[in-house]
C-alpha cells in the first residue's frame, strides 16, 4: 500500500462526520461546550438609558450657561428608579446604572457639581453626556451567539445577560481509549523487567476533554486478539475508538486482525507523516475507529492533527483552517524527507511582535519531555527544500495543552 498524503487522511478521517445532537445544560454546566443552536437575546440591554456615572440627571438646556443652579427633587437609583419627570430648573440626584428620568439628558458628574440645603450648583457639564442609552449593548432578539460557538467565560456571560438559564449545546462525542502491548503496565506499577509505563492514554484524555469530548478508559489490551476484543466491546458505545499500538504493520497488526472478524472496515494504515506513519483508520459499524503509533510523541502529534478535526467536525465547530499560520524561523533547517515532518518546536516573540520558533533539540517520537517543552509543531512538508534562519515556516500552536 502507497503511503497516504497527511491531507488526504485527515479528508478521510473527517469525511461524513456531522454534527451531533444537542442537549440541553444548565448555564453554570456550559463551560467549553459548544452550542447547537443560535442564541438570541431575550431582552434588550440595557432596557432603559442609563446613566454611565454618580452625578445629576439634568437637562442640558439648563446648564448650557454656567454656573447653573438647579433644584434637587428627589434621586434614582440602580433598582429604585425617579418615578418623576425633571422640569426646568431641576435635577435628580443618580447613581452608575439607575435609569435617567424623564426629561433629563445629560448627566453632570458628582466631581462637576456641589449639593447644598436642597440645590445643586453646576460648575462644568457637556449636554448628552454620560448616558448609556436603552439598547446600546443589544436589543431583544439580536442573534449574538451563533451555532457551533465554544462557550468560554465571554460568551457565557453573554449568554446570561440575554437572560437564558438553559442552552442547548452539541453533545459531547465519545472517545474510548485503548492501549495495547504486555510490556505496557499503569502509572506507579511496580516495573518487571522490559515493561514500561502506559504513559499515552492520558494525554490523549486530556486532549479529549478540551477538545470537547468525553475520553473513556478501557485500559491495556494484551498482545492477544481475545483481550483487545474483549476490552474493544467495553467500549461499543463510543463514537470513535482509538487505539495506542499494535499498528505498525498494516493489515497484519494486531489491532487490524483482531478487529477484522467484528466487522472493522479498514481504510487505510500508513501515512506520509513524520512522527506517525503508521497510523490505522476505519469503522466498525457506526464506530470510527483511529489507530494510532505507539511511541507517546507520535500519538499525541498524530491525535492533534487528526483526532482534534473529528472531534471538531462532531461538534459542528469550524476547523483551523489550513495553511497552519506562519511564523519567523529562529535558526536553519534541512531538507525535509518524503513524509510530512511534524518538528515539536520552541517560542520566542520579539519586539516587533513576530513570533520565533526553533526545533527542539531532538525529534525522537519516543521522548515525551522535549515534547511537554514544546508550544507548537513545526510542520515541513514532502520533500520540502531546506529553509535559513529568518524565513517563515508554518506551525500548529499547542499552546500549553
Amino acid at each position: 500500500m502507497a503511503l497516504l498524503s497527511v491531507a488526504e487522511a485527515l479528508t478521510r478521517v473527517t469525511h461524513g462526520l456531522t454534527p451531533l445532537e444537542g442537549e440541553r445544560v444548565a448555564l453554570d454546566a456550559a463551560s467549553g461546550r459548544v452550542l447547537a443552536e443560535a442564541l438570541a437575546a431575550r431582552l434588550t440591554q440595557p432596557p432603559f438609558d442609563a446613566s454611565a456615572m454618580d452625578g445629576y440627571a439634568v437637562r442640558a438646556e439648563d446648564v448650557a450657561s454656567l454656573p447653573a443652579t438647579l433644584r434637587l427633587i428627589g434621586s434614582s437609583l440602580a433598582g429604585a428608579g425617579f418615578k418623576g419627570r425633571v422640569g426646568r430648573g431641576e435635577a435628580v440626584r443618580i447613581f452608575t446604572g439607575a435609569p435617567v428620568p424623564q426629561g433629563a439628558d445629560t448627566i453632570v458628574i458628582q466631581e462637576n457639581a456641589e449639593e447644598a440645603h436642597g440645590v445643586v450648583t453646576v460648575k462644568e457639564a457637556a449636554p448628552r453626556r454620560h448616558i448609556r442609552p436603552r439598547g446600546q449593548d443589544f436589543r431583544e432578539g439580536d442573534v449574538l451567539l451563533p451555532a457551533g460557538t465554544r462557550l468560554g467565560p465571554r460568551e457565557l456571560m453573554l449568554a446570561a445577560a440575554m437572560n437564558h438559564a438553559e442552552l442547548s449545546v452539541r453533545r459531547k462525542p465519545k472517545v474510548a481509549i485503548l492501549a495495547t502491548g504486555d510490556e505496557v503496565v499503569p502509572p506507579g506499577s511496580e516495573l518487571g523487567k522490559d515493561q514500561i509505563v502506559s504513559s499515552v492514554p492520558y494525554g490523549l484524555a486530556a486532549l479529549i476533554v478540551k477538545a470537547g469530548g468525553e475520553a473513556m478508559s478501557l485500559g491495556i489490551a494484551r498482545d492477544e486478539p481475545e483481550s483487545l476484543v474483549t476490552l474493544a466491546r467495553s467500549g461499543s458505545a463510543a463514537d470513535i475508538l482509538v487505539t495506542i499500538g499494535g499498528a505498525s504493520v498494516g493489515e497484519r497488526d494486531l489491532v487490524a486482525s483482531a478487529l477484522k472478524p467484528e466487522g472493522l472496515e479498514l481504510d487505510f494504515w500508513k501515512i506520509a507523516m513524520r512522527p506517525g506513519k503508521p497510523l490505522l483508520y476505519g469503522r466498525l459499524g457506526n464506530q470510527r475507529v483511529l489507530g494510532l503509533p505507539g511511541n507517546p510523541v507520535s500519538a499525541l502529534v498524530c491525535a492533534h492533527v487528526f483526532l482534534v478535526p473529528m472531534l471538531q467536525s462532531m461538534l459542528g465547530v469550524a476547523a483551523e483552517a489550513r495553511p497552519y499560520p506562519e511564523v519567523v524561523l529562529g535558526e536553519a533547517l534541512q531538507a525535509n524527507g518524503p513524509r510530512e515532518h511534524y518538528m515539536g518546536g520552541i517560542s520566542d516573540w520579539r519586539e516587533d511582535g513576530q513570533r520565533v520558533v526553533r526545533p527542539l533539540p531532538s525529534q525522537d517520537s519516543s521522548l515525551v519531555a522535549g515534547l511537554a517543552r514544546a508550544d507548537c509543531l513545526i510542520v515541513r512538508a514532502a520533500d520540502a527544500p531546506p529553509l535559513a534562519r529568518g524565513e517563515r515556516v508554518r506551525i500548529v500552536p499547542l499552546d500549553r495543552d
